[in-house]
């Protein structure tokens, strides 16, 4: 199986999503420690999805982020790249309106989607920063961009810890219950060379995103990343 480099090429990333798809939910939970369900109620809470409004969900996978934005009376798009995901999640939940695109160049319409989400996924973006200008667009004015993502822990000594957790712990674990352990090697790559949360902040306010702030959670290994577009 495949697994992507840091230069994050497109193919090589799918590609290695399209390998992890059918346990990547249940590895998720396992190399978390359960954090991961709480940190999606969090994201949930900070969208703040109404009745009607319109959600885009990117990197949304298997879809189980996008459940959770449903389930207020939104119409959420759950978008990832990943046919491999998609297909999971179709099986899945037949009912979602699952659409393949690519974070740097969004198959839709400007000023659409009253906010953009994006959980885990923009590390694994080659581009990041178009992905955060093509985010803008599709946002209608006063709409909101909610960023969930790997960050660095504020905590000198638990930031060590984690870091050995993730260079050392995560693979092995991965190994007994991924279909790709792999993958996790490059997830452990990719979150120690991502930048940290002032630096992301600051990514944000140049793709034209106001008013953004930030907040960690678990001691900064998550952190919510959120902006609004002008009216």
């Amino acid at each position: 199986m495949t697994r992507a480099s840091l230069d994050k090429q497109p193919h090589e990333v799918a590609s290695m999503f399209d390998g992890v798809a059918e346990r990547y939910d249940l590895t998720n939970d396992v190399l978390s420690l359960g954090q991961d369900r709480r940190w999606r109620k969090e994201v949930a809470k900070a969208v703040d999805a109404r009745p009607a409004q319109k959600v885009l969900d990117l990197a949304a996978g298997t879809g189980t982020s996008s459940l959770p934005f449903a389930r207020t009376g939104a119409y959420v798009v759950p978008c990832d790249f990943s046919q491999g995901m998609l297909r999971v999640g179709k099986r899945n939940n037949t009912w979602l309106p699952y659409t393949a695109g690519d974070a740097t160049r969004l198959p839709f319409r400007d000023d659409t989607f009253d906010a953009v989400t994006i959980s885990f996924g923009l590390r694994n973006v080659q581009d990041f920063d178009t992905a955060l200008r093509e985010m803008y667009r599709v946002t209608r004015p006063g709409g909101r961009v909610v960023i969930c993502e790997f960050s660095h822990p504020t905590w000198a000594p638990f930031r060590t810890v984690y870091t050995e957790y993730l260079m050392r712990a995560l693979p092995p674990v991965a190994r007994a219950v991924s279909s790709n352990p792999d993958a996790y090697v490059y997830l452990a790559e990719s979150i120690r060379a991502w930048p940290d949360q002032p630096a992301l902040a600051e990514r944000l306010r140049e793709a034209g995103w106001s008013k953004v702030a930030w907040r960690n959670l678990t001691g900064g290994v998550v952190t919510l990343h959120r902006g609004f577009k002008q009216s």
